[in-house]
């Protein structure tokens, strides 16, 4: 037998078969641009963390912008128009008290800025582990409706973005919104109807802002959406590089991703310019404010209404008001890409977790493991059932291979055994007891998946052997790692494999490289049996990966199983009839039935599935 897999690829299941019972991630949350606030908060709420103090140093920062037009007003009427002509030492006085003013001002500014940082730090750290967490929480079918670089992207590109917001322009938002409200208060001292012309001339703007931030809002939300595409697919063809090179379609691919970028460009230059027009729109009604004011106050002025230190110090005023105008739209477009990243990232995070862990599950002591399967059912969400009414008792310390055609159910039994999915009717137990109602601590503890091909992350053999360890490997703790090392170098050798490792370039400190691409596929296998060695498992769960593998490394591989699956129970999905020949007990699945359960010389004998899969087995391997 040669398959490989019997479920179907994500990348197969049509787009309406992966929107049923929450599988598919959303692209981006629903959420207002203040629910999503709000809802950002609420994840993230070490965000507002001391905000009143913020708030109260952010009033004092915007108070201390507020001196110069002061300054500058009483410089003018009481010092250089004083009575008897200019009083120097007022105008000493008035600056000495200003420059302390705007210092003391800095520092509140400088204090903001530090809080806010750390604040925003804090709540976006949350952020990142929160969806980090959630999305190893999803099921593997969820993680599959969207490529993984586009994945990663919301947990790092989008977060970012947030970052930017809430570090520059929350800062900007916050300090400008008080900076208003000081000037305008000042600026109705002066003069309520230069106040009102000033208020008058900007409303219109106001209003155009915010129908305009509709459109920005859906152009950055495109933005994103495409950026986390471009990402997913160059991700994807880097992953891919020998395979491209392979079928000679480098062309092919740089085509796609060169749409992918051009798609990505199209969309952040189209929400450039409307960013651009925007903000012009508010230098414009600025500037044409500025000249307003400077007539009618000079009107106003000569009518004995102002004196001149106060059209001045009014000129300064307006100029502190229409700055952060200018700059409010600037830091609205901010806004809505930051929104957009946001949204992404809650969507995320918003995603049903369709394998939970049941409130107050219950743990169990180790020991051998007895599985059964009453009446199991499972579709694929709005797909067809692919196993019906399955009934397996599974004796503890049993040796199991299960066989069939490609697509019979063979690997869909076995991950509703290690219950990275759950059957949609029927219940699959451990000892008596529904997965269900285990704790993951605890069922991880108890059962390990070694899959057809052993995932290794970027390290050492070392490293990749010693996640099987219960306790987590301490870098720089010299006393664990010494531990760790002795207890590899004990997995090895009793599975057989000392002399494997002694060949090894720097041996247990050989680099695997990324996904273990340093090693073969083989040898990427044989630290995965090490790893699930060093777990010292209940139940075994083998994907048999030897199709690919050359002759001596396929016999180090099944010395290191015997050695592996000695004196516990296993369940192996078997490719080859070898293995069905070596276990206790065959199962042999057809069509999401189970058709024959049996030792493998009483199911040969008898005039069954199994036996003729088995004869043509062996008139193949002669």
């Amino acid at each position: 037998m040669t398959a490989v897999t019997d479920e179907p690829d994500v990348a197969d299941v049509p787009e309406d078969l992966l929107d049923a019972d929450g599988a598919r991630i959303e692209s981006a949350s629903g959420l207002g641009v203040l629910a999503t606030l709000r809802r950002g908060i609420e994840i993230s709420p070490e965000i507002t963390k001391g905000l009143w103090i913020t708030l109260l140093l952010a009033s004092l920062a915007a108070a201390g912008r507020v001196v110069v037009p002061l300054a500058v007003q009483q410089t003018i009427d009481v010092g250089v128009l004083a009575d008897g002509g200019p009083d120097v030492g007022q105008v000493v006085l008035l600056a000495s008290l200003a420059a302390g003013a705007l210092v003391l001002a800095a520092l509140c500014a400088a204090l903001v800025n530090v809080r806010l940082f750390r604040s925003a730090e804090a709540g976006l750290a949350t952020l990142r582990v929160k969806a980090f967490r959630h999305v190893h929480d999803l099921s593997t079918l969820t993680q599959n409706t969207e490529r993984r670089g586009a994945l990663v992207s919301r947990v790092t590109n989008d977060v970012d973005t947030v970052s930017l917001f809430v570090q520059w322009g929350g800062i900007m938002l916050l300090v400008s919104v008080l900076q208003v409200l000081v000037a305008t208060g000042l600026m109705l001292v002066y003069s309520p109807i230069l106040t009102a012309v000033v208020w008058i001339a900007f409303i219109p703007m106001f209003l155009v802002i915010r129908f305009g931030q509709k459109y920005v809002n859906r152009a950055y939300t495109l933005v994103r959406e495409r950026v986390g595409a471009m990402l997913g697919a160059i991700s994807e063809s880097v992953v891919g590089a020998e395979t491209v090179r392979a079928y000679g379609v480098a062309e092919r691919t740089g085509r796609r991703i060169g749409a992918s970028v051009e798609a990505t460009r199209t969309a952040q230059a189209r929400s450039q310019i409307l960013v651009a027009a925007t903000f012009s729109s508010g230098v414009l009604i600025s500037n044409l404010v500025l000249a307003v004011v400077v007539v009618v106050g000079t009107f106003l002025g000569v009518g004995g209404g102002l004196s001149a230190g106060e059209l001045v110090a009014f000129l300064f005023l307006v100029q502190l008001f229409t700055g952060p105008v200018q700059m409010a739209t600037e830091i609205l477009n901010e806004l809505q890409n930051a929104v957009a990243g946001w949204r992404r990232v809650i969507a995320v995070i918003e995603t049903p977790v369709q394998v939970a862990e049941k409130p107050g599950a219950a743990t169990q002591e180790r020991g051998p493991a007895h599985v059964t399967l009453r009446d199991v059912r499972f579709a694929y969400p709005g797909g067809p059932e692919v196993l019906h009414g399955v009934t397996l008792d599974l004796p503890p310390r049993t040796k199991v291979a299960v066989v069939g055609q490609t697509g019979s159910g063979k690997t869909t039994i076995a991950k509703l055994v290690t219950r990275l999915m759950d059957p949609t009717a029927g219940a699959v137990e451990l000892d008596g007891t529904d997965l269900r109602d285990l704790s993951f601590a605890s069922l991880r503890e108890r059962v390990v998946l070694v899959p057809q091909e052993g995932f290794l992350f970027d390290g050492t053999v070392l490293d990749n052997a010693a996640y099987g360890l219960r306790a987590p490997l301490e870098t720089g703790d010299h006393e664990a790692d010494g531990g760790h090392r002795a207890a590899v170098e004990e997995a090895f050798t009793e599975l057989g494999l000392a002399d494997w490792v002694a060949d090894l370039p720097d041996g247990l400190d050989t680099a695997v490289g990324q996904r273990g691409e340093a090693l073969s596929a083989g040898e990427r296998q044989l630290v995965a049996i090490a790893r699930a060695y060093l777990a010292q498992p209940d139940l075994l769960v083998l994907d048999e990966a030897t199709s690919a593998v050359d002759p001596a490394t396929e016999v180090r591989i099944a010395r290191a199983l015997d050695s592996l699956t000695a004196g516990r129970s296993t369940i192996t999905i078997a490719h080859r009839l070898s293995t069905a020949e070596a276990s206790d007990l065959v199962v042999v699945v057809d069509q999401g039935h189970v058709a024959e359960v049996g030792p493998h010389a009483e199911l040969a004998a008898a005039d069954g599935i199994y036996a003729q899969m088995h004869a043509s087995w062996v008139a193949q391997t002669r």
